[in-house]
């Protein structure tokens, strides 16, 4: 009987135990514990192969003296002891593919309003207005630059299809295609951005891509251009953007990200009225324990038929 500690760490304000219990309702056969505390944690980790949550306390990882499977319930995980657990042989999986549709949704929320200027209208609204103004354009007629084709970028491009939106993707390994039209590498990136009207960010914070989008960057969309960043904030370098916000060279942000986090009530991105921010949010979504259950389970139907626990769903380590 597989046995399974699900760690007390909630996401997105969601409680674990709606982990724990959807666990419980995909793999009846399996016994999974809840760790309400840090010592019964470091209690229940002695005898189980698997554990799962958002980050792996040292305690918990010097008890767990079984263990061959940490699924990590975050798409990150850079901030994991990764050293410790391949030197043990741990099996490393996360949670790829979770944020995939509400991401989706909250970019496609910000290229229409931006398209259509719902900003205007609610301005317009709060006072009390009634006087006529043109939107953008339409968001079919745009071309969208998305950077990072994993899995929130194949779901911001598949939602873009039926807008009939024309797409350039950028990624690390341009050998691999992608779902766009045009595929460019992070070395390309002011090509990739010389016709596009929106950009979206949706690749992951590494060397390659700290402050990829810097005053070239900038430089090369057309002053008509909008930023939109649900990755991480270093991926931008904000002073430049700020620079070309301020000179009118850019039409506008949206910002689910920002550098610094959380921003200062001071800083000069909350003057903007055509920068749109939200306090990273866009991967809060009812189903995000659901979908990571879903991927736990998939894996340990797989273990139990195969006896390994190797070629899983969403592997990273080995």
């Amino acid at each position: 009987m597989t046995e399974i500690l699900v760690l007390d760490q909630s996401a997105h304000g969601v409680p674990a135990s709606e982990y724990a219990e959807t666990l419980r309702e995909r793999l009846p056969d399996a016994t999974v514990h809840l760790a309400e505390t840090t010592d019964r944690a470091v209690e229940l980790a002695a005898d189980v192969p698997i554990i799962t949550g958002t980050s792996l306390p040292d305690d918990v990882l010097d008890a767990a003296e079984e263990l061959r499977l940490f699924a990590c319930g975050s798409a990150g995980y850079g901030h994991l002891p990764l050293d410790e657990l391949d030197e043990r042989g741990v099996t490393v999986t996360n949670a790829s593919g979770v944020h995939g549709p509400n991401i989706a949704e909250h970019v496609l929320g910000w290229l229409l309003v931006f398209a259509r200027r719902l900003d205007e209208g609610i301005r317009r609204q709060r006072r009390r207005e009634w006087r006529h103004f043109q939107g953008f354009g339409e968001l079919g007629d745009a071309t969208v630059a998305v950077v990072g084709l994993g899995a929130i970028g194949q779901a911001v491009v598949e939602r873009l299809d039926a807008f009939g939106v024309d797409t350039v993707g950028v990624r690390y390994t341009p050998e691999k295609g992608g779902p766009t039209d045009e595929v460019f590498g992070f070395d390309e990136i002011e090509s990739a951005l010389t016709d596009a009207d929106y950009v979206v960010l949706a690749c992951p914070l590494t060397d390659a891509t700290r402050g990829l989008i810097d005053a070239d960057a900038l430089n090369a969309l057309p002053d008509h251009a909008v930023v939109v960043n649900v990755a991480r904030g270093p991926v931008v370098d904000t002073d430049d953007l700020v620079a070309k916000l301020r000179r009118n060279k850019i039409r506008g942000a949206g910002l689910d990200v920002t550098d610094p986090e959380p921003l200062p009530t001071d800083h000069p991105l909350w003057e903007f009225e055509n920068v749109l921010l939200t306090p990273h949010v866009s991967g809060y979504t009812p189903h995000y324990w659901t979908r990571l259950a879903d991927i736990l389970a998939s894996n340990v139907e797989r273990i139990e038929e195969s006896g390994s626990y190797e070629e899983l769903e969403n592997q990273v380590l080995p």
